[in-house]
């Protein structure tokens, strides 16, 4: 049997590291994966215990003959599509780089497949983002829920599934699309909300920064999910489910963002005041994202495995191995 060839876009992301973890403990799997040649600094940490393992590949995948070049060096059997501008915020600074180095991006991995003629399944990292708006009469979402975007990163998700949809009923690329809710865990960037409590928490207790933690809106719930159960997710994806479909991969458990800073301030002993910062709240926000991932469970078996506690506490336990 041969080595299935698996090409990860982003490998050195929060998400792609987990990934290439995950690969590479399943026999016979060679992994590969993209970088940014100004990400070869900070972000390689996150894969510096793996790096002997794997293939990096530099070049920005906006350009067609970057893509090129990665896939004819290549020729992967599975692509999982992680590369992307992932920080909402920042779409709202840049909604011009969020869409067109989202969009741009898949297009040209698509296109450049097509002119190769090689047929991988591609797993392309939708978002729960895309369903923006949501009714209280519509939760938990189902996949089949109306798309109201409110963020510039949610509508270059949706750009992104449709994408996938139309090149899978157009040329038959073999496109898998996931819409993950909320993913935390150890490597997190700290700009996301858990891993920005622990990162300031951790920072507190070594005496970086002052007793306070900055925070944005804390009345919001999300549906979390940790990274090392999603991973497994992106695989069963690849393995079960139809082409041109999106499933929503998510606990189907909501926390509300002021329980969860409890739980993380309760892992401290430190004393720490609450103090809301106007630059964290967002212009639009979701107030409940709740999974339903009925569609997924059933044609995969998957179900989470990591209790949230746990979550919690290894993320924070990351930021202050970090910050040693």
């Amino acid at each position: 049997m041969k080595n299935i060839r698996v090409l990860i876009t982003g490998i050195t992301g929060f998400m792609g590291s987990h990934l290439a973890e995950f690969c590479l403990a399943r026999p016979k799997i060679k992994v590969y994966g993209t970088i940014l040649s100004h990400h070869l600094g900070d972000e390689l940490k996150r894969i510096e215990h793996i790096r002997d393992k794997i293939e990096l590949l530099e070049g920005d995948l906006t350009n067609r003959a970057t893509v090129t070049r990665v896939l004819e060096k290549v020729r992967p059997d599975k692509i999982f599509h992680l590369a992307a501008q992932s920080f909402v915020p920042i779409s709202w600074k840049s909604p011009e780089h969020t869409l067109f180095n989202n969009i741009m991006a898949e297009l040209n991995i698509f296109e450049v497949l097509r002119e190769m003629k090689l047929n991988p399944v591609i797993q392309i990292a939708g978002s729960s983002e895309e369903y923006g708006f949501v009714d209280k009469n519509e939760l938990p979402i189902k996949e089949t829920n109306s798309l109201r975007p409110l963020s510039p990163y949610a509508v270059s998700k949706i750009a992104q599934d449709m994408l996938a949809a139309q090149y899978y009923r157009s040329y038959g690329l073999r496109t898998v699309i996931t819409r993950c809710f909320n993913t935390e865990g150890p490597r997190r960037g700290k700009q996301f909300v858990i891993s920005s409590f622990s990162h300031q928490i951790a920072s507190i207790e070594r005496g970086l920064q002052k007793p306070k933690i900055r925070v944005g809106n804390l009345d919001a719930y999300r549906d979390f999910t940790d990274v090392r159960d999603i991973v497994r997710a992106l695989w069963l994806a690849t393995e079960k489910c139809k082409f041109g479909e999106p499933y929503n991969i998510g606990s189907g458990k909501t926390h509300q963002i002021k329980e969860v800073l409890n739980s993380l301030l309760s892992l401290s002993k430190a004393k720490i005041q609450v103090e809301k910062n106007q630059d964290l709240m967002r212009p639009s926000d979701l107030p409940v994202l709740q999974c339903d991932s009925t569609k997924f469970r059933k044609i995969t078996g998957w179900k989470p495995k990591i209790d949230f506690q746990k979550t919690l506490k290894d993320t924070l336990d990351y930021w202050r191995g970090e910050l040693k």
